[in-house]
């Protein structure tokens, strides 16, 4: 499944000027890569140039919410609310024009919980990584 542009909204509840995921290249029931091109305007940049670390975690977890929305009946993308964020590291802030990469695994869910796993990459170079759990209405 290769889903992109205005199609996005199918999977996850954001929009505008939020919406942090504009491709979903593939996934299954506990896998999935999404990307994301940086734009100028994007909400989470710095004066800098560069995202802030915020935004690369936002970045992740709308990437699981469109893992999760993937996995959904076609009825509404799931609503899901960071509850933790644990091991966050960061070698660097990306910048406008890059491309993120990024790969969501589901590790477990329990009820309404899911731990998730996200590594971003940028240019074949890892730039953050991070382990979610995520609270789904």
């Amino acid at each position: 499944m290769h889903i992109q542009g205005e199609d996005i909204k199918r999977l996850i509840p954001q929009r505008a000027p939020f919406m942090m995921v504009d491709e979903f290249e593939s996934g299954d029931d506990s896998h999935a890569v999404t990307r994301l091109t940086i734009t100028k305007d994007n909400y989470f940049m710095l004066t800098d140039g560069t995202m802030a670390t915020t935004g690369l975690i936002e970045h992740m977890a709308q990437s699981c919410s469109a893992l999760a929305g993937s996995r959904s009946d076609g009825s509404a993308a799931p609503v899901g609310m960071i509850a933790e964020v644990k091991h966050f590291l960061c070698s660097r802030r990306p910048e406008a024009e890059e491309t993120l990469q990024t790969e969501v695994s589901f590790n477990m869910t329990f009820g309404q919980m899911t731990l998730a796993h996200c590594t971003c990459t940028s240019k074949g170079e890892t730039i953050a990584e991070v382990d979610l759990k995520i609270f789904m209405q």
